[in-house]
C-alpha cells in the first residue's frame, strides 16, 4: 500500500506542476489566488498543507504502523481521498480530469486492497518483532 500511496503522491506534484504551464495559474498565484479555493489566505494554505502531508505520511505509516491500525487508517483515508479527488474531477481540463482519474484508481485500490488484505499476513506481521 505506501506504494499506491506513494504513487498518489507523484501524481499530485506532477498534476500541480503541469497545471502551472497554464497562463492563468501563473496569474492566480501571482495575485495570491488558488484556483477554486480562493484567496491564499494562512488557513487555506494550512489546510492544503495538511491535505498533502496525510498521503506523504502514509507512505510511511502504511508499513511502519501495526497491521490492524494500518489497514483501517488506509481504509477511512483511502475513502476520505477517492472523494477529495472526485471533487476536483469536474470543470478541470482534460490533463487534470486524467491524472486524478488515475488518483481515484489508487486511491480506490487503496481501500480495496486494505480491505481483502490476508488475515494471515496482518497476524504474522504484528507478531514479529
Amino acid at each position: 500500500m505506501s506504494l499506491l500511496w506513494a504513487s498518489m503522491m507523484f501524481l499530485y506534484v506532477y498534476n500541480d506542476y503541469i497545471s502551472m504551464y497554464q497562463p492563468e495559474t501563473i496569474a492566480m498565484m501571482s495575485e495570491g489566488r488558488m484556483g477554486p479555493l480562493g484567496e491564499a489566505t494562512d488557513a487555506v494554505l494550512l489546510g492544503v498543507a495538511i491535505l498533502m502531508t496525510i498521503p506523504a505520511l502514509m507512505v510511511f505509516l502504511s508499513a511502519g504502523l501495526p497491521a490492524a491500525f494500518s489497514k483501517w487508517l488506509n481504509v477511512g483515508f483511502g475513502a476520505a481521498y477517492t472523494l477529495v479527488n472526485a471533487a476536483t474531477l469536474f470543470g478541470s481540463p482534460p490533463f487534470y480530469q486524467l491524472i486524478v482519474s488515475v488518483e481515484i484508481v489508487l486511491s480506490i485500490s487503496i481501500v480495496v486492497s486494505a480491505l481483502t488484505w490476508p488475515k494471515a499476513s496482518i497476524t504474522a506481521r504484528e507478531s514479529a518483532p
